[in-house]
Formats: C-alpha cells, structure tokens, sequence
C-alpha cells in the first residue's frame, strides 16, 4: 500500500508511515500514524539501522536505558555533515539537552539550582499574578483575541525570563527567535527551513552574548549571574557551553508551555463537562493537567542512539541504531490507557512521557505543570464565557507541537454550574 492510501485505513508500510508522520499532513493531525505504526508493534523496524517506538513501557524503559545516548559529535559528523557552519545545530548541540554524561550531568547540575522543589513552589504566587494581569487585559480588550499571543506565550515567557534575568521589555523579542531555532528540532528539516533556524540562533547568540557581559558588569540574583560565575570561575562550563544553555533554557522554558496552555485549552473548551468540574474543583488541577499533557503532548518525540546491543519489543535493536521515541504515540499506548483517544482527567495513574524520562527528564517540567496548574482554573473562572472565536491554525511542526494562532472571546457572564464532589481516579462526570 502506498503512503497516499494511509488516510484510508488499513496496514501501512512502516516506511511509508513514517513518510506519512513527517508530511505537512501527518504533521498536523499525527495521531491517525501513530496507530498505523503501532499495528506493527509498539517498537518497529523503518530502515537499516532506523526504529520508531511507539509503545509507552518501551519508550519509558528506553528513556532511562544507560545504552541509549543522545547523538554525538562523531555521529553528527557521519549523518549531518557541515553541522559546525549551523549556528542552530551547534547551539543545540552544545547544550544539555544534546550531551550525554558526563557533560550533560556538569551542565544540568549548574542549573538545577533554580528549579528545585521549594524554589518552585515559591512561584505560585508570581504565575498567579501574572496570569490575573494577561486576563485583565484580555478582558479590556475591544472583541476577540488571539489566546497565544495575549496569555499562552507572555505567561511562560515572563516566568522564565525572570528566572534568567531577562529584563521584560525584551520579552517580545523571543518568539520568533525561538519559532525559528526550533525548526532544527524537526526530525527533517529542508534547507530553507534551516537557514530560519540559523537566523534564529544567530539572533538568540547575540542577545545572550550581551546579556553576559553585562552581568559581568553587574552581577544580579539570577540564573544567568550563576552560569556566568561557572564559567568564570574554573572550567565547569566552556563559552559555548554557556550561551547554548542560556538559549536552551529560554527556548525551553517557554516553548513547551505555549503549546501545552494552548493544546490545553483547546482540550478543555472541546469538554465543556470536564472545564465546568475543573472550575468548580481547582484542586483537580494536577490530574487534569497530567491529562492534558497525555491528551496532547506539547513535545510529540525525541531520539536516542544506541551504544550496545538491545532488545525491545520483540525486536533486536543493534549498535549505532537510531530511534525515534514517539511521545505523543506512547502517551496514547491503549496498553498502558484504556480508550485512550478519550480526555478523560480521572483516570488512574496517569504518568505521561511528555517531558521525558530518565537523565534527560525536562529540567523545568515542575515549572511548567505549576503554570498549568494555576492558569487553567483561572482562566475557566474568571472566563466562564470562554469560547474558540474562529479556527485555530496549527504549526506545522511535529516535535513541538502547538498553535501558531488561537482566537477566543473572552465573554462576560458566568452561567451556573453544578458539579458532583469528585476527585482524580474517582467517578465522575463525562468528560
């Protein structure tokens, strides 16, 4: 069967699948491919040394396996020659995000200091109040607004940036920056589409390389003094290493939550039963957004390379393989969860794979599930009224995926609601 007859159901060619997933329309919708790939197995065979994972107790496992690795320098040589003339495939793969230990593990513990558990938590009140502040001014708005550009992106964005120190009126600037660099995520990227990413890269540099002279100058309580003070202070991070961790950290620290605000609410306004329990119950917010995170992932993959024979999935996976562990297509796994094309935020046990799992686990996930957590019965609250106000239109991205726009009314009036005491993992209303 071709990949062109794919929309039509049956049995897929793997290949011809995974042609399918990185197609523009593959892209937008991919969860229709994911059960394509899955009814080969949840971890199948698409090339020579190339494996796609789709089953969640796989994903998880291989996440943490120590044999599985990001891709390297020797290796990036061999599959992405020129890779050094990229500024945004150097940044990245000067980061932690692509560095195995023990690099990767200098690096994260230079920044963990910022995410830890208390710090976190001390946050709620800030996210709080600037979620209020984006409503506010939703609300004196003249009509309808576009919900990722008035909330899901300055929510985030603001939060990160004070963590790193970022002065707010330069707060603006990072969005299409970001939109940019992260088009070198994509599992294939054109060389149009590079040359965006580039740009961005450049411009994220840039910014950064002034941001740390001038704490240099003038040293501040902030995650960027730390990392400048690191790298001045003996050879715990290097030049590049610094500026890649910076651009990763803000890119990071915003980009997923956009989309998971975004998907998010989209989910919620589709289950108008599920939003009215949420905004009676604001103490459900973390099932809920565990739900949403699993629902529609804000990050649909990552990769992995092998270092040693493994066998997983009734398959034997050699030295050097590389692997594509689809999130989104995990998370949906009807092994691990029942009906799990359903919204369904009472189910039990809910563990999504949306961050990752293992060394590589997001550094900020606990950040940004506080966001969540308190923008979401927030905004069904002070917005009872909140409707979709025209068609969304989705990014055509794949690993991040998101809304590009989002238009909403806001309304006025709050309708009564009456919703049956109930708690996650207990029965409750239909979403």
């Amino acid at each position: 069967m071709k990949a062109s007859d794919a929309w039509g159901g049956g049995i897929v060619d793997p290949t011809d699948a995974l042609a399918l997933l990185m197609s523009p329309e593959g892209r937008l919708d991919p969860y229709p491919t994911y059960e394509r790939l899955r009814a080969h197995g949840p971890v199948v065979q698409a090339g020579p040394v190339f494996y796609v994972v789709t089953g969640y107790a796989e994903a998880d496992a291989i996440l943490r396996d120590a044999r599985f690795g990001v891709m390297d320098d020797a290796l990036r040589d061999q599959f992405m020659p020129g890779w050094r003339e990229s500024p945004a495939v150097l940044s990245i793969s000067r980061s932690m995000l692509r560095t195995n230990p023990p690099d990767h593990s200098r690096m994260r513990r230079l920044a963990a200091g910022a995410f830890t558990p208390r710090r976190i938590a001390a946050m709620r009140d800030v996210v709080r109040a600037q979620a209020d502040e984006l409503v506010d001014a939703m609300l004196a708005a003249d009509g309808p607004v576009d919900f990722m550009t008035a909330f899901a992106y300055p929510l985030p964005v603001g939060v990160i940036c004070a963590l790193l120190g970022v002065p707010a009126a330069d707060r603006p600037l990072f969005r299409r920056w970001a939109t940019d660099l992260t088009g070198v995520l994509e599992p294939e990227i054109t060389a149009d589409e590079l040359a965006v990413a580039d740009r961005g890269a450049t411009e994220l540099r840039g910014y950064f390389t002034e941001l740390v002279a001038a704490r240099r100058r003038a040293p501040a309580d902030d995650l960027t003094t730390a990392l400048v003070q690191a790298h001045d202070g003996g050879d715990r991070l290097s030049g590049d290493e610094l500026l890649a961790n910076l651009i990763v950290l803000l890119v990071a620290g915003f980009e997923t939550t956009t989309n998971l605000l975004g998907n998010g609410l989209v989910a919620l306004l589709d289950h108008p039963r599920a939003a009215a329990a949420l905004r009676e119950r604001p103490d459900l917010a973390p099932a809920y957004v565990d739900e949403l995170l699993r629902y529609d992932s804000p990050v649909q993959l990552t990769s992995r390379m092998s270092t040693a024979p493994s066998r997983y999935g009734d398959v034997d996976l050699p030295p050097e393989s590389w692997v594509i562990v689809l999130l989104g297509a995990a998370n949906r796994d009807p092994r691990r969860y029942p009906d799990p094309a359903r919204f369904d935020p009472w189910r039990a046990q809910i563990a999504p794979l949306s961050f990752g799992a293992g060394p590589h686990y997001c550094l900020g996930a606990a950040l940004a599930r506080l966001e969540a957590q308190v923008a979401f019965p927030l905004l069904l609250r002070r917005l009872p009224g909140l409707a979709v106000a025209g068609r969304p239109e989705r990014r055509v991205r794949l690993t991040l995926r998101g809304h590009a726009t989002l238009p909403v009314s806001v309304g006025r009036e709050a309708a009564p609601v009456t919703v049956p005491g109930t708690r996650p993992g207990a029965a409750g209303p239909t979403p």
